[in-house]
């Protein structure tokens, strides 16, 4: 099976060829054609000036005024034919040998019945010749008389042949130099090729850390960087599995520990042990039920099932506050209300906003208000809730987003540890991020971006005074 430099190089050879060979072939045509019709305007213009046979008394007359003093050339002769024999040369004969030549002869005799000139080509055992018979017939003479003149075409057509052969040389020497330059470039033009081939090949689940180059600004490059692209996406889709499977292996290997320890510890004869024991392993398979559950959330909300469509901010911070109002334990207000509209997926942002309410319920003292609002300008919406709980430390306000990640160990607390994971992962998707600031007076901002492209005349932030809009629920204890 041939290569693709072998096809292309071949390819380019061929096209090179035949284009030599159209442009080669018609431009010898019309010189070889230009040649001929030179020389038979000379012939016939030779023809035409000879004297009229008025002045003859005989064909053997007229030949006498009209061949004897002919001046003979290398490359033309002239002879006289009576009855078709020659019968008359030039007084100092004639340097073209060719002109007596028997087929020559005899085709020139064959004019003799004719009412004109005749013209035409011979070939010889020594090359080709080009005629021109004129018929001559003197009044009292019966005898049939032919004027023959006769050219070379050979050495009329030596220099188009000449032509000829240097184009050949040429054209193969061209031929010779487009394959070389032809075989160097197809080699660095499909080089890349190679490198994606070899790339290719050396990629497993294993290392998916092999690259390709990215030089230049052709197409080749283009989809170099295109496979790069492909590659870092995948290594960051493995390396984000085998990260979520250590986790989840992680995260589930205590459950499965404690229950089986109290199991194996369990007096069966006890029935208190029994259901306390019960009660115990339902607890935690209702966990592993949850992180399970937060899993394919968090697996939905790094994929593509995303909706995408225009989303009234106002409206979407009035439901995500009217349903923030049934977590227990907080009263929660909107503290501000932007105006406008962004593209997003409206049910993906009510989730991730309504895990930083629950977070914030979560995570501070029990009765304490919790603030939500939003914000939008030509540039981002920001969604955010405030609560003013202990705050997050500088230091782990990256690590919180991350799977299983927690600021506080408390196992009391409630929650798989992949609620502000599922919050990133929705934020990522509308190309945004989830941030943590401060509180002023202690507490935490928790704020998704949203980038936009709207047009800013479109977007009105109209922030509502504080108090304007109260959702509460009384704590509980």
């Amino acid at each position: 099976m041939l290569s693709a430099r072998v096809r292309t190089l071949g390819a380019i050879l061929i096209v090179a060829c035949v284009g030599l060979l159209v442009a080669g072939g018609v431009t010898f045509s019309i010189q070889y054609v230009r040649t001929i019709d030179e020389v038979d305007h000379r012939l016939l213009e030779k023809i035409s000036a000879l004297r009229p046979t008025s002045d003859a008394t005989s064909v053997t007359d007229y030949y006498g005024h009209v061949v004897a003093g002919f001046l003979s050339a290398q490359n033309e002769g002239v002879v006289g034919l009576v009855d078709g024999v020659p019968a008359v040369r030039p007084d100092g004969g004639n340097q073209f040998e060719k002109i007596e030549d028997p087929a020559l002869i005899a085709a020139a005799a064959r004019a003799a019945d004719a009412d004109s000139a005749v013209i035409g080509t011979v070939s010889t055992d020594t090359g080709n010749v080009r005629y021109v018979a004129l018929p001559v017939h003197v009044p009292g003479d019966p005898a049939e008389g032919v004027y023959l003149r006769a050219v070379s075409l050979d050495v009329e057509l030596a220099p188009v042949a000449e032509a000829v052969t240097t184009y050949v040389i040429a054209a193969f020497i061209v031929m010779g130099a487009l394959g070389f330059v032809s075989w160097f470039l197809t080699g660095q033009l499909l080089s890349p090729l190679r490198q994606l081939r070899e790339a290719a090949d050396a990629v497993t689940f294993d290392d998916l850390g092999t690259r390709v180059p990215e030089d230049g600004d052709h197409e080749i490059a283009d989809l170099s960087r295109t496979m790069n692209s492909m590659l870092d996406r995948l290594e960051a889709s493995v390396s984000s599995q085998r990260q979520l499977l250590d986790d989840i292996r992680h995260e589930l290997k205590t459950p499965i520990t404690i229950v089986r320890g109290h199991l194996e510890m369990m007096d069966v004869d006890d029935r208190d042990d029994v259901i306390g024991i019960r009660d115990m392993g339902i607890s935690e398979l209702d966990r592993m039920t949850r992180l399970v559950d937060d899993i394919d959330l968090l697996s939905s909300a790094q994929g593509d099932q995303f909706e995408m469509r225009p989303i009234d901010i106002g409206m979407l911070t009035e439901r995500v506050a009217e349903l923030a109002a049934a977590l227990p334990g907080h009263p929660f207000s909107i503290l501000r209300r932007a105006r406008g509209v962004v593209i997003g997926d409206a049910d993906r942002l009510t989730q991730a906003w309504l895990q930083l309410a629950d977070n914030a319920a979560k995570y501070t003292p029990q009765g304490s208000p919790i603030e939500i609002g939003s914000d939008l300008d030509e540039h981002e919406a920001r969604l955010w809730v405030r609560d003013h709980g202990a705050g997050i430390p500088p230091a782990a306000r990256r690590r919180i987003f991350q799977r299983f990640a927690r600021v506080d160990t408390n196992r009391s607390i409630g929650g798989s540890g992949l609620g502000l994971a599922i919050v990133e992962a929705i934020a990522q998707a509308h190309v945004g991020s989830c941030v943590v600031t401060d509180t002023p007076g202690g507490g935490a901002i928790f704020t998704i971006h949203v980038p936009t492209g709207q047009n800013p005349a479109s977007i009105i932030p109209t922030p509502v005074r504080a108090g304007d809009v109260v959702l509460q629920r009384e704590a509980t204890t």
